[in-house]
């Protein structure tokens, strides 16, 4: 389907050169027949939309729009982009919903993605040009060479879905009284199919820090880990899905030289997974082992343990005209010792409460009462200050809320890019 929907983007290109051409032509006395579009997508180059299809009037709120699109952005197997957009129906058009994908390549400049955005929203808003009269307007062509071909396989491609990355990093800091360098890499293979998702990651930083204080010897602060990921989760259906988890990692921080967690998990989804782009309520069990290995004697006289392990997690997500609402919910526990576990939960709200005023939320809060892995001995100042070692704590908590409210001109399809503005 997706490949599909790609293949008639590019195929009605040229048709919608020409629609924009003939759509600028249009004198003032015709322009009260424009559609009128409230554009909400993140990943959809706003500022150039607004600049290239100049045959509509995109509005800043959603009220008195003929058309609400909204955007969603999420990465494709072969490591490229796929931007769901759900066409929304209002007023005269109220009913007349429809959903296109654009997708982009791993290799492709922004420039070329956002191309393929231009004319898949393009492609989604000729339907309610015609159905406000101007069909007559619209002239369409199409190659038959860009529009033949059947859908690509896993099994046409040499690479059989597998795409790899490599990344490197550093950076440097130097100032008289102090020093600073860090140095990053990761690898990672990923297959994704319809059934499969298949992903591996390895990684090590190291970030070290140097001051000079009134001491002969500068003060040094090191921090470093290294990780391994692994996931492989097939679907069984359009509810539910099975997956296995793999990790590994070290981290001076947390006073972890190794820790090492096995576990198969289970997951089902109230909305089929193919609703993904505008709703998600996903419940997700995983049971296993940690088997962990310290740096220092722990809190429980540690060095090493082996523990079995359960983990429980909500997600809700919905993304609607009226705005975007994420829940989330997690319980981890040792089973071992059931006093031993953490309780995470936080959300975001974006809701528009009426015409130019919206309210965002935003916050978690969390119970710990899992931290196995603490210095029995107490951490100096400079641990402290410096942040070298994971510190006690029996919770956490963050939150924020805006409100705003904006007035004035509804019409939002001038660009000026003057002094990067």
């Amino acid at each position: 389907m997706r490949a599909v929907v790609s293949r008639v983007a590019a195929a009605l290109a040229v048709a919608l050169m020409a629609v924009e051409a003939a759509a600028q032509t249009q004198t003032p006395a015709t322009a009260g027949g424009r559609l009128r579009v409230f554009l909400e997508c993140g990943a959809c180059f706003e500022t150039y939309l607004r600049d290239e299809i100049e045959w509509v009037d995109f509005l800043r709120d959603p009220n008195g729009a003929d058309v609400h699109i909204i955007g969603t952005s999420t990465g494709t197997g072969g490591g490229g982009q796929e931007v769901a957009l759900r066409f929304v129906g209002l007023g005269r058009f109220q009913g007349v919903d429809t959903e296109l994908k654009a997708l982009s390549q791993s290799g492709d400049t922004d420039d070329m993605r956002r191309q393929v955005v231009r004319r898949v929203i393009s492609v989604g808003l000729l339907t309610y040009l015609e159905r406000a009269g101007r069909g007559g307007d619209i002239k369409l062509r199409v190659d038959p060479a860009v529009a033949g071909g059947g859908q690509t396989t896993v099994a046409d491609d040499p690479w059989k879905a597998w795409v790899f990355s490599v990344r490197g990093s550093g950076s440097l800091d130097f100032q008289e009284s102090s020093r600073q360098w860090e140095w990053g890499a990761r690898a990672t293979a990923d297959r994704v199919t319809e059934r499969w998702n298949i992903s591996f990651g390895i990684s090590a930083d190291t970030s070290h820090e140097e001051f000079d204080l009134d001491e002969d010897e500068p003060l040094s602060a090191v921090r470093r880990s290294r990780e391994f990921e692994s996931f492989v989760s097939r679907a069984l259906g359009p509810h539910w899905s099975f997956g296995f988890v793999g990790n590994f990692n070290s981290s001076s921080f947390g006073n972890r030289s190794s820790l090492i967690e096995l576990a198969p998990a289970i997951e089902y989804n109230l909305f089929p997974y193919a609703d993904y782009a505008s709703r998600q309520l996903r419940f997700t069990y995983a049971a296993g082992m940690q088997h962990a290995e310290y740096y220092e004697v722990t809190l429980f006289d540690k060095l090493e343990e082996t523990n079995p392990i359960h983990n429980f997690e909500v997600t809700l997500e919905q993304v609607q005209p009226w705005g975007e609402l994420q829940v989330n919910f997690e319980f981890n526990q040792y089973l071992h010792d059931l006093s031993k576990y953490r309780l995470e939960t936080g959300g975001e709200l974006s809701f528009r409460i009426r015409r130019g005023l919206t309210l965002d939320l935003d916050g978690s809060i969390s119970r710990i009462r899992d931290q196995l892995s603490l210095p029995k001995r107490d951490a100096t100042d400079e641990e402290v200050l410096l942040r070298l070692r994971e510190l006690q704590s029996n919770y956490g908590a963050d939150f924020s809320v805006n409100l705003t409210y904006r007035f004035g001109s509804l019409f939002n399809n001038i660009v000026n890019p003057r002094f990067g503005r």
